[in-house]
């Protein structure tokens, strides 16, 4: 059911990792996780969770995230997937309602789960990169070679979302900070498990994420995984600091394409967890 679909999630995220799904499935392979449980505390698009469970490599998919517009429009997808897909093929694709989300998401507090999932899901898909807080594709007089409208397939992206909708028992979800997600939730997932970390960008975060991190709060992360016997991964930009704070663990470094304002590659790293077994080749230098 699905699962030739070469994208999995209906949302784009800068610095998506859906094209990363293979890596993730030689891991599982690898390290004998089939039917494991599979967990991601800053799941976003939640790409390669996805493509995990349509393949038959996960059982469960633990997707969590902090940001309560991202959180909402999970929720609508996994418990509300008749009105969500509803309320998506309704709506014009307008610079109006582009206007009118975009009020939404700034008060949140003021509207519905599913106004809040729709103004989420329809900004990222009409705004640059899928980055929430950025402009609109073509401008706001849309004069720009792109309109807001080009990365909007109303059929096949509520198709993805009703795909999605059958899983729904196998799929659990969580607004938590990471910090709270990895010492509650990592705990108690089973031995065959694995949790995959991709923390905000430690030199851009700001630019891409509503929610980002300073220094402190990376070195937070790191120690709360040094107290975590399960299987873990985490990718992040290839920075020195990032290197240092996790030095006592095996690094790959790799090269990933993706796009924010521009499409370009950048260098990454992949740092394993002490219950790891790293795939004989490592991660290629290539992932594209």
């Amino acid at each position: 059911m699905g699962a030739s679909k070469v994208f999995s999630t209906p949302l784009r995220y800068p610095g998506g990792k859906g094209k990363f799904a293979h890596f993730i499935k030689n891991i599982f392979e690898v390290n004998n996780l089939h039917d494991g449980h599979y967990a991601e505390p800053y799941a976003g698009g939640a790409g390669v969770a996805l493509e995990l469970m349509f393949h038959e490599y996960a059982s469960v998919i633990h997707i969590n995230d902090l940001d309560p517009a991202i959180f909402a429009f999970w929720q609508s997808v996994v418990h509300h997937t008749d009105d969500i897909s509803r309320v998506i093929n309704d709506t014009p694709v307008t610079m109006e309602n582009w206007h009118r989300f975009k009020a939404v998401l700034a008060n949140p507090q003021d509207c519905s789960v599913i106004d809040l999932a729709m103004a989420t899901f329809f900004l990222n898909r009409t705004n640059r990169s899928g980055i929430l807080k950025a402009g609109v594709i073509g401008g706001k007089d849309q004069a720009g070679k792109w309109k807001l409208d080009v990365r909007y397939n109303k059929i096949d992206l509520i198709k993805r979302i009703e795909l999605i909708g059958k899983y729904k028992n196998r799929i659990r979800l969580y607004n938590e900070d990471a910090l709270g997600f990895i010492g509650s939730v990592i705990p108690t997932l089973p031995p065959k498990s694995l949790t995959y970390l991709d923390p905000p960008y430690y030199i851009k975060g700001s630019g891409l994420y509503r929610n980002f991190y300073v220094h402190d709060d990376h070195v937070q992360i790191a120690n709360a995984l040094s107290d975590i016997d399960k299987p873990w991964i985490v990718s992040y930009d290839n920075v020195r600091e990032i290197k240092e704070i996790y030095s006592c663990y095996r690094q790959d470094e790799y090269f990933l394409s993706y796009t924010a304002q521009q499409k370009k590659k950048g260098s990454e790293v992949m740092i394993y967890g002490p219950k790891i077994i790293a795939p004989e080749n490592g991660l290629s230098q290539k992932v594209s």
